[in-house]
């Protein structure tokens, strides 16, 4: 194989995955071209990664995942990339985690987007959440599970599905701009996937948190707004159900108390999607374009 693999590697104070990050990639039996983004990190982030033969792109400010992220793309692409490789800083690859996901995108060109599998630190179990989407699998294929969605910690996107999808949607700040992509990636006649024989390790510690989760239930419900595979209407009938569902949902972990408050901070969440309107519609017009 002779295509070009470009690294996207997004940083933001993660000084102490950065060296097992980097030198995970420069051992891959695939060449990739590694560009890292960093988000004015007030750590050593910067530092270190000026060690390794790295693009190196210096944010001024804090972008946040998706907008720090389309940066990186935008500079692979335009050095000629046929694959983009969107890497968490605090994830590594195995030697052949590259080359089998290639290979399996090759073999399949409807294939948009493909992810290896997540373990935890441990390397030996499969990371938490990670579990959830593999087990919403709609059909498999060989190693290759089809989902309607993965968490952008490890995906490799083709050239053509970034060329059709566009990037990401700037009106997501940390969260919620993995799943709007996913959803456009379909509405653009890609699939997704998650090939069980490559691997990557994610070095995280999933801790629920109240702020948190506030945050992600916003942009779940900007997602559904955004969601091009629904009709307008629709996706404002989903949205309003999310209103109230995820309160409901979140009241197991926090309390009655707490799920009204989330309930009154989504509702006055979604009236501010309502009063934007002109700028999602907009949105929504972009992504059934060419991105």
């Amino acid at each position: 194989m002779n295509k070009k693999v470009f690294v996207v590697i997004v940083t933001y104070n993660g000084a102490r995955w950065i060296d097992k990050n980097i030198t995970s990639l420069l051992a891959s039996s695939y060449p990739v071209h590694i560009i890292a983004v960093d988000n004015n990190s007030a750590d050593d982030s910067a530092l270190l990664l000026e060690k390794y033969p790295v693009d190196l792109i210096k944010a001024p400010e804090n972008l946040g995942f998706g907008k720090a992220n389309n940066i990186g793309m935008k500079r692979a692409l335009a050095q000629g990339a046929d694959y983009v490789f969107l890497l968490n800083q605090d994830a590594w690859v195995f030697e052949d985690t590259v080359s089998g996901l290639v290979s399996k995108m090759e073999a399949d060109p409807l294939i948009g987007l493909l992810s290896p599998l997540h373990y935890s630190a441990d390397g030996i179990t499969l990371d938490g959440n990670f579990a959830v989407y593999y087990n919403r699998k709609s059909s498999e294929k060989g190693t290759i599970a089809f989902v309607p969605f993965v968490n952008a910690a490890a995906w490799m996107l083709s050239r053509q599905c970034i060329e059709r999808t566009g990037l990401f949607e700037p009106l997501f700040g940390h969260y919620g701009e993995d799943r709007n992509y996913c959803g456009r990636v379909r509405y653009h006649n890609f699939v997704i996937g998650i090939d069980a024989s490559s691997k990557i390790v994610h070095d995280r510690v999933i801790r629920r948190n109240f702020g948190k989760d506030i945050i992600q239930s916003r942009y779940k419900i900007l997602s559904t707004l955004l969601d091009i595979n629904l009709s307008t209407t629709a996706a404002h009938i989903l949205a309003l159900r999310e209103v109230i569902g995820l309160p409901k949902y979140f009241s197991r972990h926090y309390g009655t108390s707490k799920a009204v408050s989330l309930f009154f901070k989504l509702f006055s969440y979604y009236l501010s999607c309502v009063i934007k309107a002109g700028a999602i519609a907009t949105a929504r017009k972009k992504a059934k374009g060419n991105g």
